[in-house]
Formats: C-alpha cells, sequence, structure tokens
C-alpha cells in the first residue's frame, strides 16, 4: 500500500517541488496520500485508515505526477511553487492525460534572432493559451515573461504568414512622475513610453527588418489612443500595462478584435499608475469576462519571475508588506 520513488540525488528530489515542504503538504491534501521524504527518495503512503482499494488510485496519481515533474525538469525547465501547484491540481482532478501535453509536446517559439523556449511549466502554459484562444490576458508582475512570450508568439506568427500584422500599443500614462512637455514629433513623443516594446522586438528581428517592416506598417507600435474606432483583422494585438487602462478604454480595446485576429493582453495589477479617482480596467475585466469561451486568464506570480533571483524575493517582500494579514499590530502596510 506504498511506493518509494528514487532519484539521482537530494537535491535533484528537492527541485521537483521547488525546495520547499509546503509543496508537499498541498500535494498530501490534493492527492489523498502521505508524503515522506528523505535524502534522495519520496515514499507515497495511504492515509490512516485507508483500504487497499481506496489507497490505490491515490497513490498511482502521486506516483504519476513526481515522474512527469521529473521529465519536465530533464527537458530543462524550472519548476517553481505555482506550477507544482497547477501540476498537483490538474493530476488531482484527474486530467494527468491533459498535462502530459505540456512536456509530450516541445514548444519552440521560432523567431529570426533566436528561438524562445519557455523557462517554466507556468510559461508553457501560457503560450499554449496564445495558441489556442484569440483573447488572452497575461496577468503579473514585472519578469514573468508575459510581454516578451507575447511578442514572440505574434513575431512568430508573423513569420508564419498567420496574420498581415503586429500591433503593439500600450497607454501612455506615466509612472508616478511627471514627463512635462515633451519635444519633437509625434514619434518622439510617444517613444518614452513604448520603449520597452520595441526594446523585446529589437531581441526578435533584426533592425533592418524592424524598421522596413515598422516603415511599411506591418508593425505598428502605437499609443493605446489610436485603436479607437479601428477594426483590426488578420492582426496579432498586444495590449501592454493593461493596468493603467480605464474600463472604457478596455472595452474599446477589446472590440477592435476583427476577423482572424488575435489579442494578447498583459499588465501587474500591483503597479497601477491611474490617479486614485479611476478604477483600472483590467481589474475590472476580470469579473466580467471570466468564463467566456475563447478568452483565457493566465495569472502570474512572484514566484514566476525568471529576472535576477533578487527580483522574485524583492516582488514576495512587498506582497507581504501589502497584506493587512502579513502586518503586525494591525497596520495596513499601506502609504
Amino acid at each position: 500500500m506504498s511506493k518509494t520513488l528514487h532519484f539521482p540525488s537530494p537535491r535533484h528530489l528537492h527541485s521537483l517541488y521547488a525546495g520547499r515542504e509546503e509543496n508537499l503538504a498541498h500535494a498530501e491534501r490534493a492527492l489523498g496520500v502521505k508524503l515522506v521524504t528523505r535524502e534522495d527518495w519520496l515514499k507515497i503512503e495511504p492515509p490512516a485508515g485507508a483500504t487497499a482499494a481506496s489507497a490505490a488510485e491515490p497513490i498511482r496519481r502521486t506516483e504519476a505526477l513526481f515522474h512527469f515533474l521529473n521529465e519536465a525538469r530533464g527537458q530543462g525547465m524550472t519548476i517553481r511553487t505555482p506550477d507544482f501547484h497547477r501540476i498537483t491540481d490538474g493530476f488531482a482532478r484527474g486530467e494527468g492525460d491533459q498535462m502530459r501535453a505540456l512536456i509530450d509536446e516541445p514548444l519552440v517559439i521560432a523567431t529570426n534572432r533566436k528561438s524562445i523556449v519557455p523557462k517554466t511549466l507556468g510559461q508553457k502554459l501560457y503560450l499554449q493559451s496564445m495558441l489556442a484562444h484569440p483573447v488572452v490576458f497575461g496577468i503579473g508582475p514585472a519578469g514573468t515573461g508575459k510581454t516578451y512570450l507575447a511578442m514572440a508568439a505574434a513575431v512568430s506568427a508573423l513569420l508564419r504568414n498567420e496574420v498581415e500584422r503586429i500591433i503593439l500599443t500600450r497607454p501612455a500614462v506615466e509612472a508616478g512622475e511627471t514627463l512635462g512637455f515633451l519635444p519633437g514629433d509625434l514619434r518622439e513623443k510617444i517613444l518614452p513610453y513604448l520603449r520597452p516594446l520595441y526594446d523585446a522586438l529589437g531581441d526578435m528581428l533584426d533592425p533592418e527588418d524592424t524598421a522596413r517592416l515598422t516603415e511599411k506598417g506591418i508593425i505598428e507600435i502605437a499609443p493605446l489612443a489610436y485603436m479607437r474606432g479601428r477594426t483590426l483583422s488578420r492582426s496579432f494585438i498586444i495590449l501592454d500595462e493593461a493596468q493603467n487602462t480605464t474600463p472604457e478604454q478596455m472595452m474599446m480595446f477589446l472590440t477592435r478584435l476583427g476577423e482572424d485576429s488575435r489579442m494578447v493582453v498583459t499588465g501587474d495589477i500591483t503597479q497601477i499608475d491611474l490617479p486614485r479617482a479611476k478604477q483600472s480596467g483590467l481589474l475590472e475585466v476580470r469579473h466580467i469576462l471570466a468564463g467566456i469561451p475563447g478568452i483565457d486568464f493566465h495569472t502570474f506570480s512572484g514566484a514566476d519571475v525568471v529576472r535576477h533571483p533578487l527580483v522574485g524575493r524583492i516582488i514576495a517582500a512587498y506582497e507581504a508588506y501589502r497584506n493587512p494579514m502579513n502586518q503586525e499590530n494591525g497596520t495596513t502596510g499601506k502609504a
């Protein structure tokens, strides 16, 4: 009534559950088993009082889960806490066969300058969502790859002639500082707001190709206000920094979707730069559009950050500070 799995080393085993004991506790609750680990082995036991018949399926699912995680690690993926929870919950629901598609079907996004491979299972789920749904929302903190991967998917779709244009847009909202009246023509005025999109594009296309495609209007980078009144067909459209849209702007943007087009909306709801009196369209849209076929919401957390390791710790510290439940002496952590 128990099963013991062996791995090459303790470090190898720890990497399968992100090195966090609480993740094993989550698996115990989700799968209805008891997990004991020492050195390089993991023992799967039934809960107290379980019969052989009732324990067989939970033990089988748990064994299949760790074989799956081991294969994912072998493909070079880093397993983070959100990944572990998503996959564990999927196996607990009996969706192991569907989950296997995550590793049985390698996902590589090809662009002119580099091939982009998801670094975490969360990123792979996000990419698969973009391939499967016309409208995808990628919500999470900086450094999770939500905008970069959307750009990669857009460039790849253009190179494969799946779309005729790429349209990149973001609201021109100042991030907590006043930029004043900027000199120059329109392009020079809006460039500071759109620079991150240009930077990501430069990783995927040669500068000459970017300039040529931009000049021909095949790649268009513009502030959100310029989307009003348009119908965007055969296009891959990315709205970045969507947390800084108003509800009216969000509705306006989403209704630009034309025939054979795809939309990706990215944003970080912890970095809203709108005036306090204005509601974020990204916060509202999650309640309005949840559950509509063809629209998918993918949420990242600080544990999905793939930048410098300190970025993840900084985000976690801010999340703890802003959460009143984590404050001592009844303080809220709000400035």
